[in-house]
């Protein structure tokens, strides 16, 4: 629903009410306000009272105000400029302890995340990965942190890890060019959606590779791509995406491929450690030199 949301409005906005035509005005209008208002506040806005807002929701076929305010929240995340991020922000922390709400916020949603995550689709993931013969790895933007951190840590346990690099179009189709049905691609993306990303996970699923998308929610552009969908919970704090959940996600996803394929993992860490101690790779701790700490 929340894609048809704006076209709804505009669409039954002429036979409306004279108050539900002020709400959906002010929606249309100023949805990045309107996404984080209460019903009392909202109806405040334009005149009305708080139970004509909650008919309005009603009436769009919404469960209540607070299942329009969800889907308004997820439909504005992908629409929001750097500036308008910056804006919606500073009304939501305003003069707040910002470490504070901050750092709350990410904990809530970590905690969101770990509820929703499907653990049958995570234990596919993990087992994909194992099975894979390549392993592909795609994140754009501000994604492209999270899929460095994942495919640094894929590569020390596997040989056939690859980064795709997304400086063109052409160049990123050229990487991911022989992918199959014998390969897994793990696609992260969150708003804005990178179009690359979507791109290439419909290249990948059709060429019969899994797809792995880690994304925050079943609305993503990537999710109907997906054979395994990992939604973790993200969500703006000013122009800077909040990465934590998804990060804490990877961090799973790599600890359980390891404890699954712990041989493996064991004998790849061990010829690891040999080359770091030869080729002298890590500065020694004060208790490795002289004894003491």
């Amino acid at each position: 629903m929340e894609n048809d949301l704006f076209s709804q409005l505009k669409e039954k906005l002429p036979k409306m009410s004279k108050g539900h035509k002020a709400i959906a005005g002010y929606i249309l209008e100023h949805y990045d306000k309107a996404a984080f208002m209460t019903a009392q506040r909202l109806g405040a806005a334009v005149g009305v009272s708080e139970s004509t807002v909650v008919r309005f929701a009603s009436d769009l076929g919404f469960d209540g105000y607070p299942d329009l305010q969800r889907s308004l929240q997820e439909l504005m995340r992908n629409r929001l400029t750097a500036v308008q991020r910056i804006e919606v922000t500073s009304d939501r922390i305003g003069d707040t302890d910002i470490l504070d709400r901050v750092i709350n916020l990410d904990i809530d949603k970590l905690r969101r995340t770990l509820e929703q995550t499907s653990r049958e689709a995570f234990s596919s993931a993990v087992q994909s990965i194992i099975d894979a013969k390549t392993i592909y790895i795609l994140g754009t933007r501000s994604a492209a942190s999270l899929a460095s951190f994942l495919n640094y840590y894929l590569n020390l346990i596997y040989p056939q890890v690859k980064l795709v690099r997304s400086t063109t179009t052409s160049e990123m189709f050229e990487q991911i060019l022989r992918i199959d049905e014998n390969d897994v691609m793990i696609g992260i993306s969150f708003p804005r959606y990178s179009k690359q990303t979507v791109k290439a996970l419909k290249y990948a699923h059709e060429s019969g590779a899994h797809v792995i998308a880690i994304t925050d929610s079943a609305k993503s552009p990537i999710a109907q791509y997906s054979d395994d969908l990992l939604c973790a919970r993200s969500d703006m704090a000013s122009f800077v995406d909040s990465l934590v959940a998804p990060l804490s996600l990877i961090n799973a996803l790599i600890v359980a491929v390891s404890v699954k394929n712990k041989e493996t993992v064991s004998k790849s860490f061990e010829r690891l450690e040999k080359i770091w101690a030869d080729y002298d790779v890590y500065e020694k701790g004060e208790d490795e030199t002289n004894g003491t700490f």
